[in-house]
């Protein structure tokens, strides 16, 4: 699969994507992704940062040198905002809040989950073995032991991303942000001198806010909306059919009028907004026909897993997949487009109409 925007290693170049609004690349080390876009938003106050990348020295150590390259000190910084809760987004924000004192901006839904989230579909997912289940490392009272509401494994990341995870719980709320600033959608926040509106876009995660930013035309869209893969959504979700929460949310994106500079956390800015949304939402429109074909190619009921390996390639199959499938399937079953049995063996099976 040939590279895509979001694959691309973090440059070290600033540049100002809109006015007042400089992007910043920051470098992750994650499935699927190269970078995490900082936005800076200058005021005459200093800077707000949306989305400071991982938490962890690299992370910091490059936040420093692309603020440096703006002009910008790191007390210059005195608003944190995060889209959503994955750590790739809020990971610089406890240290900004602890050291300068920056304000932290989220969602009022926002919750800290420390089970491993892929950022993108499994179709997008780079050396995908990376983030699959280490099935030769013994289970413990961490967010991926135990089963899954379809009755396999939960997503184990690499031995790597477990031992950071351990480190990071050791050292507490040090990497953990305090949000001191909740808001809801409709809030109006006055950023890099103008007024910008919170739209709360769930569906990716629970949490997951937009800015419009109505004066440019342009829209800092997270991990919502992005330019050439697939945001992940998942079957692990607080949400009941986390499926429709987001084509709720793509259909709210697509619908507002002059929207013409896209900034996402990943990739690179595009123009038009209606047409990338509508073909995400082709995308899973696609998948749920497919996997309506695969219960008829069965003529029976089956499990989830089942499901998965015939929904994706063999070099995707594992938690992630069943976890998609999971979601596809929910989204069926709720509207009454599919029906799930128990087995018996807490391994739910469906079977669409």
């Amino acid at each position: 699969m040939a590279r895509r925007q979001e694959q691309e290693p973090a440059r070290t170049d600033v540049v100002e994507v809109a006015p007042g609004i400089l992007r910043m690349e920051l470098p992750i080390r994650m499935p699927g992704l190269g970078h995490v876009n900082m936005y800076a938003l200058l005021d005459a106050q200093g800077a707000a940062v949306i989305d400071p990348g991982l938490p962890g020295p690299l992370a910091w150590r490059a936040i420093q040198d692309r603020l440096a390259k703006a002009g910008l000190r790191t007390k210059d910084v005195h608003s944190v905002l995060i889209t959503h809760s994955h750590p790739d987004h809020f990971g610089g924000a406890a240290r900004f809040q602890r050291e300068v004192g920056a304000r932290v901006i989220a969602h009022r839904a926002f919750w800290f989950d420390a089970a491993p989230r892929p950022e993108v579909s499994v179709d997008d997912l780079a050396a995908q073995h990376a983030s699959e289940q280490d099935e030769s490392a013994s289970p413990c009272a961490v967010p991926w032991a135990g089963r899954t509401p379809w009755g396999g494994e939960r997503p184990r990341p690499a031995l790597r991303r477990r031992v950071q995870f351990h480190v990071m719980r050791w050292l507490g709320r040090r990497w953990l942000p305090e949000i001191t600033h909740p808001v809801e959608h409709g809030a109006v926040l006055r950023l890099a001198d103008r007024e910008m509106v919170v739209l709360y876009t769930p569906g990716h995660t629970s949490d997951h806010f937009c800015l419009h930013d109505p004066t440019t035309g342009t829209l800092l869209a997270g991990d919502h909306v992005l330019p050439t893969i697939t945001p992940h959504i998942s079957g692990l979700s607080t949400a009941r059919d986390p499926l429709a929460s987001y084509f709720a949310s793509l259909d709210q994106v697509a619908a507002i009028a002059g929207v013409r500079n896209v900034l996402p956390a990943h990739g690179h800015p595009f123009p038009d907004l209606r047409a990338r949304a509508e073909a995400i939402r082709r995308h899973h429109v696609e998948r749920l026909a497919r996997v309506k074909e695969i219960s008829r190619e069965f003529g029976r009921p089956a499990t989830v897993r089942e499901f998965s390996r015939r929904l994706f390639q063999p070099r995707s199959w594992g938690s992630m997949a069943e976890s998609e499938t999971y979601a596809h399937l929910e989204h069926l079953r709720l509207l009454g487009e599919a029906e799930r049995h128990d087995d018996g063996s807490q391994t739910p099976i469906y079977v669409t109409g």
